[in-house]
């Protein structure tokens, strides 16, 4: 039986390993995409050349066009929209409190906010001024939920990193490490060992 549950814990270990090197290729053809689109990355900085610029410029909507006749399920849908920010905002504060005291106590190690929170969309000259108001909203509400995904999949990793017996789809970064569901004595025995943030 342990051999064949090391055997299943090597596999999923080759797995993980496999995907990450297939992060590294899929960043690798984005960036060539990116030198066929004109622009490039300086850290976190997007730049376009000038002519690339100015061609977006063209495809841009003037702002008072796009308030003064907007479609009619825009003007609906806005307020429920926004209406969530006030909750993610509260939600941002609580969680954040909690990964600043908590993480540190169970030598948890930290998230890195920056890698989740992209802010990229008021560089593309075709978007006016409301157009990347909402992109603004939802690069932070998504980026917001990754975020709080990465410190809930390291909580349970050093609470209860216990698969699940059904398939979780999407599941977060932390999932692969954990022992499957119903292996009594592989949870007692790699617990502690889990607990280490190894990766």
């Amino acid at each position: 039986m342990n051999k064949r549950i090391n055997d299943l814990v090597d596999r999923i270990n080759d797995l993980v390993d496999r995907i990450k090197a297939l992060e590294l290729e899929l960043e690798s053809e984005l960036d060539r995409a990116r030198e066929h689109l004109n622009y490039r990355l300086i850290g976190h900085k997007v730049r376009f050349e000038q002519a690339i610029r100015l061609q977006h410029r063209r495809f841009k909507i003037n702002l008072f066009r796009y308030v003064l006749f907007p479609k009619w399920q825009h003007v609906v849908v806005a307020p429920f929209i926004y209406a969530v920010f006030p909750a993610l905002v509260v939600l941002d504060i609580l969680v954040s409190l909690y990964h600043a005291v908590c993480f540190p106590l169970l030598r948890i190690p930290k998230v890195k906010r920056s890698d989740f929170m992209v802010f990229d969309h008021q560089h593309l000259a075709y978007l006016n001024l409301l157009e990347k108001l909402n992109c603004l909203y939802c690069s932070y509400g998504n980026g917001l939920i990754s975020y709080i995904k990465e410190i809930i999949g390291r909580t349970e990793q050093y609470w209860c990193p216990i698969k699940h017996a059904r398939h979780v789809l999407a599941a977060h970064s932390r999932y692969g490490y954990f022992v499957d569901y119903g292996d009594a004595e592989s949870f007692r025995r790699e617990l502690e060992n889990i607990r280490k943030f190894k990766d």
